[in-house]
C-alpha cells in the first residue's frame, strides 16, 4: 500500500473481461470492491517478474513438502503438485456470518435425518421424503438400524460445497459426508500465503484457521466410547495409492496420532487393537478415510483388503467409535440432497439460511422428460459419484455424449439428478503473469462433536482452465487461500 500516492489499477487488469457472472474482486462497473482494494494496490505496485518469482517459490515449497494429489487413469504419471493460485479469495465478516449460520443449521438437520432414518424413520412415515429414495440409495446401511451412535453424532467431519450466484448470494451445491477431503490444502495454502505476502496478510486482519487439526482432534476425542477418558485415536487410510494420501499423513502428523492401514488393525472379543512394536494397543476412535464398502470384509465387501475384519461388530458393541459413522453416505446422495431444505423445516422448524440449487430428480417421470429434452442446457450428475466423475455439463458436451447420457438415464433414472448450468462466481487468478478471471467454489469444513465448529475459511477451488466450470483437482482444478476478514 502506498501512502499518499494512489496506485493506478487499470494496467493491472488490462483486458480482464467482466460478464454476467459475479466477480469476487470487481463490481459490474469495473471498480474494485472495497475489501479487495489493498490487494489490488499491492499487486499493481509489484513488478511482473516479482509475482512470477513468488509463484515459483510457492511451487518449489509445494514440491519439497510433497504437497501432491493423485490423478487416476492418466498415463503420463499420477502424482502431481496440487495446482495453486497466488491470489487469495476474500470473504467479508458479514458474508461469513451467514455462511456459518447456514452450515450450522444444515449440518444439524442432516445429522437429525441420519439419526431418524436409522431409528424411528418418522420423516419417511410422515411422507416428507419418499421411502424408496432412501432404501434404494447404495449408501444406505440396514446394519445401522437401531444402533446407538456415540452422542448421536453420525457426521463428525463435513465439507459442503458452496457457489456464489450472480446475485451475490451463496447456495449449497452439495454436501460431502462420507470422507470429505481437501482440508490439508486449505492449511498448507495458508502457511504458504503468510510467507508469500507477509505484510499484506498481517494488514488485512485475516481470521486464523491453523487450529483446525486441534479442533478435529478434540472433536474425535469427544466422540470416544464411555469410560475411555484418554482415548487412543488413529487415522485409517486406504494407503499410499489413495489420491488423498498426502492429506492423511499430514493430518495424522498435525494431530499427533497414528496413521494406520487395515492390516495394522486386528479385532479380538469385539475390541479393536493396533499392532505396534510393543505388542497390541487398544484403539478407541477411528477417523476413517476409507469408504464403508471397504471398511470391514466380514460385513461389507468381502474382497476388500483395505479394512479390518470384525471392525463393524466392535463398533456395534460400542467398543470403538468410527467417524464418520457407517451409513452417513445416505445423506451424501445427490438425490437425497434435494430434500435437505425440507429436512431443515421438518426437524428445526426453520427456513433454510443457505438455499439449495434447483434439482431435478430423474426417478420422477415429469423431471426426467424435462431433462432429456434439455440435456444441452443442464448439468447431469451420478448421485453417488464425487471428484467431478460421472458428470455431463450440457453446454460443453457433444451430441454423442448427450446421447450416451440419455441411454444411461433411461436405464437407471434413480442414479442421476440434473441441475441448471450455473454461471457461478469468478475470481482473479495469476495466469502467465496477468490477471484473468476463473470460476471458483468454496468448501468450508464443519466439525461436529460435543459442539459444532467451523474454521473461518475453507478450500476455494478454482477451475484453472479458461471457461471451465469444473473445479475438482482430479479434473484440472486448483485452489486458493480463503481469507475471512475480521
Amino acid at each position: 500500500m502506498t501512502a499518499g500516492h494512489p496506485v493506478e489499477l487499470e494496467p493491472l487488469f488490462g483486458d480482464y473481461p467482466l460478464d454476467q457472472a459475479f466477480d469476487e474482486m470487481r463490481a459490474p462497473g469495473g471498480e474494485v470492491r472495497p475489501q479487495y482494494r489493498a490487494l489490488a494496490e499491492t499487486l499493481a505496485a509489484l513488478p511482473a517478474d516479482e509475482l512470477r518469482r513468488r509463484k515459483q517459490s510457492v511451487d518449489l515449497a509445494f514440491l519439497t513438502q510433497g504437497i501432491t494429489f493423485t490423478v487416476y487413469g492418466r498415463e503420463e504419471g499420477t502424482e502431481r503438485i496440487f495446482p495453486y493460485d497466488l491470489l487469495p479469495r476474500l470473504v467479508t465478516a458479514q458474508e461469513w456470518d451467514r455462511i456459518e449460520r447456514g452450515l450450522t443449521q444444515r449440518i444439524t438437520a442432516l445429522n437429525l435425518f441420519l439419526r431418524d432414518v436409522y431409528s424411528d424413520a418418522k420423516i419417511l412415515a410422515d411422507r416428507i421424503i419418499p421411502h424408496e429414495l432412501v432404501y434404494s440409495c447404495r449408501h444406505y446401511r440396514r446394519q445401522m438400524r437401531g444402533l446407538q451412535v456415540p452422542r448421536n453424532v453420525y457426521i463428525g467431519v463435513v465439507g459442503s460445497d458452496l457457489l456464489r450466484l450472480n446475485t451475490g448470494e451463496f447456495v449449497v451445491l452439495e454436501d460431502n459426508l462420507r470422507v470429505p477431503s481437501g482440508v490439508s490444502y486449505m492449511l498448507t495454502n495458508r502457511r504458504v500465503m503468510k510467507r508469500t505476502f507477509p505484510q499484506l496478510f498481517s494488514s488485512y486482519g485475516v481470521r486464523p484457521i491453523e487450529h483446525y487439526p486441534q479442533l478435529l482432534l478434540s472433536t474425535l476425542r469427544s466422540l470416544a466410547p464411555e469410560g475411555r477418558p484418554e482415548p487412543n485415536i488413529v487415522l485409517l487410510t486406504p494407503g499410499v495409492f489413495n489420491s488423498a494420501y498426502f492429506e492423511h499423513t499430514y493430518l495424522a502428523r498435525q494431530m499427533g496420532i497414528d496413521l494406520v492401514e487395515g492390516r495394522d488393525l486386528v479385532t479380538h472379543d469385539n475390541i479393536v487393537y493396533m499392532r505396534t512394536t510393543d505388542g497390541l494397543k487398544r484403539v478407541d476412535v477411528i477417523y476413517r478415510r476409507v469408504d464403508d464398502d471397504f471398511s470391514d470384509p466380514l460385513v461389507f465387501r468381502a474382497d476388500s483388503s483395505l479394512g479390518c475384519p470384525g471392525l463393524f461388530n466392535a463398533y456395534r458393541a460400542g467398543n470403538v467409535t468410527v467417524s464418520n459413522a457407517f451409513g452417513s453416505g445416505l445423506a451424501d446422495d445427490k438425490a437425497v440432497y434435494a430434500y435437505v431444505p425440507k429436512m431443515i423445516r421438518y426437524y428445526l422448524n426453520e427456513d433454510p439460511i443457505l438455499p439449495n440449487v434447483e434439482t431435478f430428480l430423474l426417478g420422477e417421470e415429469k423431471d426426467r422428460k424435462h431433462v432429456l429434452a434439455n440435456l444441452d442446457k443442464l448439468v447431469v450428475k451420478a448421485v453417488g459419484e464425487s471428484g467431478g466423475y460421472g458428470m455431463l455439463i450440457g453446454p460443453h458436451s457433444s451430441a454423442r455424449q448427450r446421447e450416451e447420457f440419455a441411454l444411461q438415464i433411461e436405464a437407471n433414472p434413480r442414479n442421476y439428478i440434473a441441475q441448471p448450468t450455473l454461471d457461478f462466481s469468478r475470481a482473479p487468478c495469476l495466469v502467465d503473469g496477468r490477471l484473468e478471471p476463473r470460476h471458483v467454489d468454496l468448501r468450508p469444513y464443519i466439525l461436529f462433536g460435543d459442539k459444532i465448529n467451523i474454521v473461518p475459511g475453507g478450500l476455494t477451488r478454482v477451475a484453472l482452465e479458461k471457461g471451465s466450470l469444473v473445479v475438482n483437482s482430479s479434473q484440472g482444478g486448483g485452489s486458493k487461500d480463503t481469507w475471512v476478514l475480521e
